[in-house]
């Protein structure tokens, strides 16, 4: 701390010892974006503040259950992001902490490096202002500074808030800013669903987070046991679908919060049975006494997903009976399924290197937004398909048809 207060106090003195009007730009930028600039640049214009320093947080006391980039690779961000604004600077008076960061220390050493008569403005949103009733000793905090709330129209303040105006009416101040629609939590999910971020954060924060590969999650290395092994028992078409279904179907999990490691094992392994020839059929439904029913033995190839639940967890070693289940319901689908059976048949149908057909587009815009939706429609196509090619159709995607007809809207 002693090496890190004369860095702040040499800065200051040498650099911004006329500062009359500092903004504070804190949060944990995970990572910074647009939002964060254009609202910062806009309340230094508007009330004439003479710079803001962007504080990126060290360990945040309210966001311990969030996926956060570590404190260096947070600071390159934001400081490659502001690096051509003049007005802008960085502070790493927060992340040198050793301790849990709070906004009142930031605020005290702030104060005792600069002029006493220095007027501080936290610069923050409607979502932060609800919440600064939790802070450490919130009533210090507005001693030494003001907010200035960078609002959207109708936006809502909880009781808290307007309790907070009611005392401290000459400390808030809300300034209505041009917003975008660009949130860290969607940046943070697209990446994860290797979708682009290109236009929602300054290029070179994007080029960073991709040099040094943060917010995607790979479980290819940590399964690579398991990938070897599928590939040796698939032809190489479906070995590459298998792993297109493994990344469609986290990237559906992380859409509706569901365990995305489960789905990519999931998707992964689904078909594992689907290349064995028909003498093998036979031989792996006798070793797991498993007994083809009416239309399996007409169309013993619709097993493989059935075999596929006992060659998992035998072979592949899953134990885990929602994953199992997913692969022995990705053909048929069945009624009330779990959120993961139903992610797994989904993936299997709109996985992106699939020949185009009437249809997928329909499918896939469903599958991102509502399950059962995207279960019955898919379920309607694909029973008409099978219809018309003459093919038998199992009971179990009948029953799951008329269950999820009924809570897709399907007439």
């Amino acid at each position: 701390m002693e090496i890190l207060y004369i860095a702040w106090s040499e800065f200051f003195m040498d650099y911004f010892k006329n500062i009359k009007k500092l903004g504070i730009m804190g949060g944990t930028f995970n990572p910074i974006h647009y939002a964060h600039l254009l609202s910062s640049n806009y309340v230094l214009e508007k009330y004439n503040l003479d710079k803001v320093v962007f504080i990126p947080t060290g360990e945040p006391p309210h966001k311990k259950d969030i996926n956060i980039a570590s404190a260096m690779h947070r600071y390159n961000m934001v400081k490659l992001a502001i690096e051509d604004n003049p007005n802008f600077f960085i502070s790493d008076i927060e992340i040198n902490r050793d301790e849990t960061t709070y906004t009142i220390d930031t605020l005290r050493e702030i104060k005792a490096i600069c002029n006493q008569d220095v007027e501080i403005y936290f610069i923050t949103g409607t979502d932060t202002i609800n919440q600064v009733y939790s802070w450490k000793q919130p009533d210090a905090i507005f001693d030494l500074c003001k907010f200035i709330v960078t609002t959207r129209p109708n936006y809502i303040l909880d009781e808290h808030t307007e309790s907070l105006i009611k005392n401290y009416k000459d400390k808030i101040y809300f300034c209505e800013t041009p917003m975008l629609e660009i949130s860290s939590t969607n940046i943070r999910k697209r990446i994860e669903q290797e979708k682009t971020v290109t236009y929602l954060l300054p290029k070179r924060v994007e080029e960073y987070i991709y040099n040094n590969n943060l917010y995607n999650t790979d479980f290819f290395g940590k399964y690579q046991n398991k990938i070897n092994k599928l590939k040796e028992n698939l032809i190489e078409k479906r070995f590459k679908h298998s792993i297109q279904v493994a990344k469609e179907a986290k990237r559906l999990a992380i859409e509706h919060n569901i365990d995305k490691e489960k789905a990519f094992l999931a998707g992964l392994i689904h078909d594992c049975c689907k290349c064995f020839p028909l003498p093998k059929i036979y031989e792996t439904s006798k070793k797991y006494n498993f007994k083809l029913d009416d239309v399996l033995q007409k169309q013993p190839d619709l097993a493989h997903s059935f075999l596929g639940y006992y060659v998992a967890k035998d072979v592949y070693n899953i134990q885990d009976e929602d994953i199992l289940n997913s692969i022995k319901y990705h053909t048929t689908g069945r009624e009330n399924m779990s959120s993961l059976e139903k992610i797994i048949y989904i993936a299997d149908y709109i996985e992106p290197t699939r020949v185009y057909f009437e249809g997928v587009d329909m499918a896939r815009e469903l599958a991102y937004k509502d399950l059962d939706k995207a279960m019955a429609y898919i379920l309607n196509s694909t029973i008409e398909f099978n219809s018309k090619k003459g093919r038998l159709i199992h009971p179990l995607s009948i029953e799951a048809y008329n269950y999820y007809k009924n809570l897709g809207g399907i007439k």
